[in-house]
């Protein structure tokens, strides 16, 4: 499988993103491989071209499928396939209605992770064998949710994020380095664009994003 492919593996546990880019450099020849642990970082190296993102939903500056729809937001034409401890077929199911190309659960063979790479690359979408078909009604009512989100600019898609965290204003300008005023801009064009009215209905809305952190994932 040559290529000159450029891949960035996200994922905030060192051991599992080394041992991902050392099975992709192996089995994909000529890779370019990047590592991001967090969304900032991942952020950063999406400036350069990429081919596809392997991306954990359990990464530092994003909740649940935020990082994946701040990627398909923000970088429609770059694949992302969702690698996740988490192997419950709701997950897959929103994950790829979310908009990824692919789910590898971590527990896969490196075959089939192989296999999942390379359908992505070759312009196909990838999820485990026997996957059943998903409920229409949670497709209907994640669409408009991931129409809303994708309303947001960058920067209030993480002052969102900051909120479903229970950050005050005073916490969220400090970690953006912004004003207290920028941060009530934000925020309320954030409720103007989600059709809420306050800061929790704000924070149930995007209850949506929530993954419940799988307690027997083998490496975190």
């Amino acid at each position: 499988m040559p290529s000159n492919y450029t891949i960035i593996v996200a994922d905030d546990h060192p051991l599992f993103r080394a041992a991902l880019t050392q099975a992709i450099s192996t089995q994909v020849k000529g890779a370019k491989v990047l590592e991001a642990e967090h969304l900032q970082q991942l952020e950063d190296k999406m400036q350069n071209e990429v081919d596809l993102v392997l991306l954990d939903l359990h990464m530092p500056g994003a909740s649940g499928f935020s990082g994946l729809i701040y990627l398909r937001t923000h970088f429609p034409s770059v694949p992302v396939v969702v690698v996740s401890g988490n192997e419950q077929h709701l997950v897959i199911y929103r994950a790829m209605h979310f908009g990824a190309a692919g789910f590898i659960p971590k527990s896969s063979s490196m075959t089939d992770i192989t296999q999942a790479i390379k359908v992505v690359l070759d312009g196909g979408q990838w999820v485990p064998p026997d996957l059943p078909e998903p409920d229409q009604n949670m497709d209907a009512k994640d669409s408009q949710f991931a129409d809303q989100l994708s309303s947001l600019t960058p920067q209030q898609f993480k002052v969102m994020v900051m909120l479903t965290e229970g950050l005050l204003n005073k916490q969220i300008a400090y970690e953006l380095s912004v004003s207290e005023a920028t941060v009530k801009a934000h925020v309320t064009a954030i409720l103007r664009k989600l059709g809420v009215y306050s800061r929790t209905q704000a924070v149930i809305a995007a209850g949506r994003l929530r993954i419940e952190h799988p307690q027997d994932e083998a490496i975190k």
